[in-house]
C-alpha cells in the first residue's frame, strides 16, 4: 500500500496570515518528503472568503513545493478543469512536470459550486449537468491532445482552435503544411513544452458517482473516492474493476487504479486524539455537508432520515482516528475489504494546531507505516 497526504487548506479566521499558513503547507510537504509518502495532493476554490479553502491554483502551489523537494509526487485533487483555459492548464501542467523532474499527478475534477463556476466560465453551470460534464469532456479531449507533443486543431462545442484566420509570416518560423493551411492561416497549433512524463502525466478524477466512475475507467484515468465507508464503496470497487478490465481488455485486481481520502488523526490515546481532532473535523464536514448532505455516508441500506452531524456518526463509518493501533487496524480493514493500493491521509482540517497535525503525522510514519513495510511503493 501507497501512503499518500490529501491538503485541502482551510484556516478560517487566518486570512490575515496567509503566509503562515502556506508556511505550514510546506512543513508537512517537506516532512513528508522525507518521510518517504508516495505523494501530496492540492486542491482548487475560489472566492473562499470565509477561510475554509484558500488554494485557488494548485498547479502554482505544486511548483513551490516541487522547489523544496526531491522525490515526492505533486498532484492536484483537483483541478476544476471546466474552469479553466484548456491550453494554459496543458501548458502550466507540462511546465510543472518539467521543473519538478517528472513529478506530477494531474487531478481533475468538473465543479461543485455555483458561485465559483458562474464567476470563471459560466458554461461550467454546475445546475446544468449534461452540459457542465460535456464541458469536462470536451476540456480532457484537448488537454491530452496538447500534451501528445503534435501539432492539432480542435471543433468543439466549447472551443475551437486554432482561432480562424490569423496569418504568421516570420522567416524563424518556416511555413509547414502542419502549421500553416492552404489559405496563408494557422491550421494547427502545438503546445510547449512538452511534460517530461510521456505521452502525458497520469491523470486521476474524482469520483462518485456510477456514471463517473464508468467514464473515468473507460478512460483509463484513476479514480479518488473519499467519503463512503467500506459498505458502500465495494460495489463502487468493483464497477471500477469491472469497466476498467473492459476497456483495457485485461481483467484488473479490485483497487488497481484507486486512491481513497480518509479523515486521519494518530494520538497517544483514543481519547487525546478525538479531543484533538472532533472539532476541526466537524467544522469542515459543516462546511461540505451543507451541500453535499449526508447520504454519501450512508451504510448499504441505512436510513439516516433524522440523523445528524455528529462526531460518533463519522467515526463509525470513516474515521481513521485514535492510538497507532487502532488506526493501524482500519488501514488492515481497508486493505482486507477494497484491496486498497493508495490511502490519502486528510489531517490538516480547519482550527487544528499545526504542530499536533505535525505530531499526527509524525505517528502515523513511525508507528503505522512500518507496520506495511514493503508495500509503500
Amino acid at each position: 500500500m501507497r501512503f499518500s497526504i490529501f491538503h485541502n487548506v482551510g484556516a478560517p479566521g487566518r486570512l490575515h496570515e496567509v503566509a503562515t499558513v502556506f508556511d505550514e503547507m510546506r512543513d508537512i510537504a517537506t516532512f513528508a518528503d522525507q518521510a518517504g509518502y508516495h505523494s501530496i495532493w492540492y486542491t482548487e476554490h475560489h472566492f473562499g472568503h470565509e477561510g475554509f479553502e484558500l488554494v485557488p491554483n494548485p498547479v502554482l502551489m505544486g511548483t513551490d513545493i516541487a522547489a523544496r523537494t526531491s522525490r515526492i509526487r505533486i498532484g492536484q485533487a483537483a483541478n476544476i478543469v471546466t474552469f479553466w483555459n484548456p491550453m494554459r492548464l496543458a501548458e502550466d501542467i507540462a511546465m510543472l512536470d518539467q521543473l519538478s523532474g517528472g513529478r506530477v499527478e494531474v487531478g481533475v475534477g468538473r465543479g461543485l459550486y455555483g458561485r465559483e463556476a458562474m464567476n470563471l466560465n459560466p458554461s461550467a453551470d454546475p445546475r446544468d449537468q449534461e452540459q457542465n460534464r460535456a464541458l469536462f469532456e470536451e476540456t480532457l479531449e484537448l488537454l491530452r491532445k496538447a500534451w501528445s507533443g503534435e501539432f492539432f486543431a480542435h471543433q468543439g462545442q466549447f472551443h475551437q482552435l486554432p482561432a480562424p484566420g490569423i496569418t504568421w509570416d516570420h522567416p524563424l518560423s518556416p511555413s509547414s503544411p502542419e502549421f500553416i493551411g492552404e489559405d496563408g492561416t494557422i491550421a494547427k497549433l502545438r503546445v510547449v513544452p512538452q511534460s517530461l512524463q510521456r505521452p502525458h502525466p497520469p491523470l486521476s478524477q474524482v469520483i462518485d458517482s456510477p456514471r463517473s466512475i464508468e467514464s473515468a475507467a473507460r478512460s483509463r484515468m484513476n479514480g479518488i473516492f473519499w467519503m463512503p465507508p467500506i459498505s458502500e464503496l465495494k460495489d463502487r470497487f468493483a464497477l471500477y474493476r469491472d469497466t476498467l478490465s473492459e476497456a483495457t481488455g485485461t481483467p484488473q485486481q479490485l483497487g488497481a487504479g484507486l486512491s481513497l481520502v480518509r479523515d486521519v488523526y494518530v494520538a497517544d490515546t483514543m481519547e487525546q486524539a478525538r479531543a484533538d481532532f472532533e472539532e476541526a473535523l466537524l467544522t469542515s464536514y459543516r462546511w461540505i455537508c451543507h451541500w453535499r448532505g449526508l447520504n454519501n455516508l450512508r451504510e448499504v441500506g441505512e436510513d439516516i432520515s433524522g440523523r445528524e452531524l455528529d462526531y460518533d456518526f463519522l467515526a463509525e463509518r470513516n474515521l481513521l482516528v485514535g492510538t497507532p493501533d487502532f488506526v493501524a487496524g482500519k488501514v488492515q480493514e481497508l486493505q482486507e475489504e477494497l484491496n486498497l493500493q493508495d490511502l490519502m491521509l486528510w489531517t490538516t482540517h480547519p482550527g487544528l494546531e499545526h504542530r499536533k497535525a505535525m505530531r499526527s503525522f509524525e505517528l502515523f510514519t513511525e508507528k503505522v507505516m512500518p507496520q506495511f513495510a514493503g508495500e509503500n511503493a
